[in-house]
């Protein structure tokens, strides 16, 4: 097989068609990358490197080989391959500047010198004498010419299994310095992508010369190629490849060597900071180190070819780390010659925290003032909110984009914005005994007192789309239990939620800490907010339930506060009140059908079909236009029923319902339990018995009786404000106001205690008595 897939890399002139190289051959109008990108100028951004149209590859040794550097990792390099491969498939032209020659090698010696050596001593040497066998040391060019062929059969056995052809390609730093080998190469590589081959370069390291003296990196006309990492550059912008994806067995850049006490990892490196770089030793393995990556990224960079250098080893990210990396994803360190004009992200949580710290230790009247402020503003300020918002309302309905009820979320009103400022105003007041409320205190022993103390979560990330009523709402709650903020708002809401946040920093300003709260205006994902584990102590998700259920998938480390989906149910039992069934139904479905506590389903007792109460409810849907889906069991009363629901936990968040009939409260129970979302879940009854049984068993955040579920709301629970409803089974749940955003700490106040003291023989006892609790008595 081997043979016939080094023949295949060999012969350019035969028809690509044929079985042996099945895959047709992609010219550049033949695939959705059919207008490159003029080369000459780096992407700016990593959400651009989705563009990228040819990619250069380049593995150093710690990710070929294996930890023992005798042999190749050949797990790692099959991932590799196949996400080079599936790039390869897209229509991009992918290279790949490899390293792993030296390690094949020395495992293929070693094993020759191995069995040459039992051979020879088992003919003249007793059988003691094998055990103290030794191999000699191996010269690394020898270990290359052993290895090259090696290496280059498994990566053609491997892209094989993908209908992929590779070609192999030697090169040493004089192929570069002599003009004619230099476009002969470059003719060669440009050949081998147009019939959609994968060059697999790597030098020549069984004959390579030392690197030419006082040729080091000196402009975009002169590189020496010293290692693979150099030898990478130079591909790239000889052959001006839009991204060089340079793979280590390190996450990145770090401003400091990887492992020291506050190393960072460099989220953007921009031309000029090389000064604030404090670089390590070098990898296990290979030639250059981390300074020489850098060196040759610049270089690449200012030949204009865009550069990432990322981990290749980490088994939780090998298998996805290039096809991530491509897809704009925040993945080691990126190289752009364009610096924003503001902070980053990481900057911006870490004011955030820093002036959240002042915050948390204002005064409670100091932040209700903060608070009180805003909601002045709200009102003061209507008219240019007012404009800001019609600006993305407009913009909204020409994208065609959003559903009605995203719209209908992204609108505000006088009306909406005077009800904001009446809440952060109830928030102002009943704010004031939060951070630092003592919840306990207990005298552990004699002048030994402990108290446990409600503080701060930390920082938290709001992530919210299409609500800019939200921003002020999360915020007002943020300063008033201390908290920092960081917000990520829809981007069709970004009009409002700028000026909704200058008026935040204005209000916050009053007391010295505007940068407690930043709003993310930068071109971060969802996903890469989430995976700031080390920066942000909890998520709060508002939004779709998509959304919700994305940011849960993707904050591995971070603590998420929500819930994924608002299937609440109104049950309306036998012994109901019409008038108040009629009005409960009409309320929880029409007053706000994108709200998550509108309700998705009507249940019914089987005892009121064909009853002027069923009459009476749907004529009421009928006439609010509600489109109504039949349930599996309410359908097989039908003759005529309406559409079958395709599913019973459908969130609709429009004017559509499901009805379906249940034979008793119990079954009632039943079907919440199973296909309810633990949001918010209504009885309509008057028989008080039975509410009691409802109320007791369902296990929602919210359960009502005889009220409307759009009720389940922290402003109508009195709590001024929410940052949503949870319906987690730990911490906060339901409408999440102030309490939900605070936690706990303990505070132990001694005069020299020791453990040893209350030990057997000891000289103190344990009293653990409780104390009376007064308020204020920590600040």
């Amino acid at each position: 097989m081997f043979a016939r897939l080094a023949l295949c890399s060999r012969l350019p002139q035969r028809n690509w068609r044929s079985s042996a190289c099945p895959v047709p051959v992609r010219g550049f109008s033949q695939n959705k990358f059919s207008h490159p990108r003029p080369h000459g100028k780096s992407f700016a951004h990593r959400s651009e490197l989705k563009q990228a149209k040819r990619i250069v590859v380049k593995l150093g040794s710690a990710v070929v080989t294996r930890g023992d550097e005798c042999g190749l990792a050949l797990g790692r390099l099959a991932s590799i391959v196949e996400q080079v491969a599936m790039l390869q498939n897209q229509g991009r032209e992918m290279m790949i500047v490899t390293s792993g020659a030296v390690a094949f090698g020395r495992q293929r010696l070693r094993h020759e010198i191995l069995l040459s050596q039992s051979v020879r001593q088992a003919l003249h040497s007793g059988p003691n004498q094998l055990k103290d066998m030794s191999l000699p040391v191996l010269e690394a060019r020898a270990c290359a010419a052993a290895g090259q062929s090696g290496l280059m059969a498994l990566y053609e056995a491997m892209f094989t299994q993908y209908s992929i052809c590779t070609a192999q390609i030697l090169v040493t730093n004089l192929d570069f310095h002599d003009e004619q080998k230099r476009r002969n190469l470059d003719s060669t590589l440009y050949e081998l992508l147009r019939m959609n081959i994968v060059p697999i370069i790597n030098t020549n390291d069984a004959v390579v010369p030392p690197p030419v003296p006082n040729s080091d990196l000196q402009g975009v006309n002169v590189i020496s190629i010293k290692d693979n990492d150099s030898l990478a550059a130079r591909l790239a912008v000889e052959m001006k490849a839009d991204l060089l994806i340079a793979l280590s067995d390190v996450e990145g850049l770090y401003d400091r060597p990887p492992g020291s006490d506050d190393a960072k990892l460099i989220d953007i490196f921009y031309p000029g900071d090389q000064q604030s770089i404090t670089y390590g030793s070098k990898s296990r393995v290979g030639i250059g180190g981390m300074e020489a990556k850098v060196k040759s990224a610049l270089w690449a960079l200012q030949g204009g070819t865009s550069v990432v250098i990322a981990n290749g080893t980490d088994p939780k990210v090998t298998g996805h780390v290039i096809t991530d990396i491509v897809e704009g994803k925040k993945v080691g360190t990126f190289f752009s010659e364009v610096k924003p004009a503001g902070p980053t992200v990481e900057q911006q949580t870490e004011m955030a925290r820093h002036a959240g710290r002042t915050l948390a230790s204002l005064l409670p009247e100091q932040r209700g003032e903060i608070i009180y402020a805003l909601a002045e503003l709200l009102t003061e300020k209507k008219d240019e909110i007012l404009s800001a918002n019609r600006k993305d309302m407009e913009l909204a309905t020409a994208s065609g984009t959003l559903s009605q009820a995203m719209i209908h979320r992204l609108s505000l009103s006088t009306a909406k914005l005077n009800s904001l400022a009446i809440g952060l105003r109830q928030l102002a007041v009943s704010s004031k005994d939060s951070v630092g409320r003592v919840l306990r205190r207990t005298r552990v022993a004699n002048n030994l007192e402990l108290e446990q103390i409600t503080v701060p979560i930390g920082v938290l990330l709001v992530i919210f789309e299409s609500r800019p009523d939200c921003l002020p709402q999360v915020s007002a709650l943020a300063i008033a239990s201390g908290n920092a903020l960081l917000l990520k708002g829809g981007k069709e809401a970004s009009h409002t939620n700028k000026i909704l946040h200058q008026l935040t920093q204005e209000a916050l300003s009053i007391h010295g800490v505007s940068d407690a709260i930043q709003l993310v205006s930068t071109r971060e994902e969802v996903e890469d907010l989430c995976r700031l584990e080390k920066l942000i102590d909890l998520i709060i998700p508002r939004g779709s339930s998509q959304l919700v259920r994305e940011i849960q998938r993707a904050a591995k480390g971070i603590p998420v506060l929500g819930h994924s989906e608002g299937v609440c149910h109104v049950y309306i039992d036998s012994e109901a009140s019409i008038d108040k069934a009629v009005d409960v139904v009409r309320d929880s479905k029409c007053d706000y059908p994108a709200a998550c506590n509108a309700m998705e389903t009507l249940l019914i007792h089987r005892d009121l079909l064909r009853t002027a109460m069923f009459d009476q409810i749907i004529d009421m849907l009928r006439t609010e236009h509600v489109k109504i889906h039949a349930g599996p069991q309410f359908a097989s009363y039908l003759t005529f029923s309406p559409s079958e629901v395709k599913s019973l936990r459908t969130e609709y968040g429009e004017l559509e319902c499901c009805i379906e009939v249940v034979d008793s409260i119990q079954d009632a129970v039943d079907h919440i339990h199973k296909y309810g979302s633990s949001h918010t879940d209504v009885i309509v009854t008057e028989n008080e018995e039975t509410a009691q049984q409802f109320l007791q068993q369902v296990d929602s955040a919210c359960v009502f009786w005889n009220a409307s579920s759009r009720f389940a709301d922290g402003y109508r629970f009195g709590l001024g404000a929410e940052v949503g409803i949870s319906t987690a089974r730990i911490h906060a749940r339901g409408p999440v106001g102030l309490e939900g955003l605070l936690t706990t700490k303990w505070i132990l106040r001694g005069e020299g205690h020791t453990a040893a003291d209350f030990s057997e023989g000891g000289s103190m006892k344990y009293l653990h008595e409780n104390m009376p609790v007064h308020q204020g008595s920590f600040s």
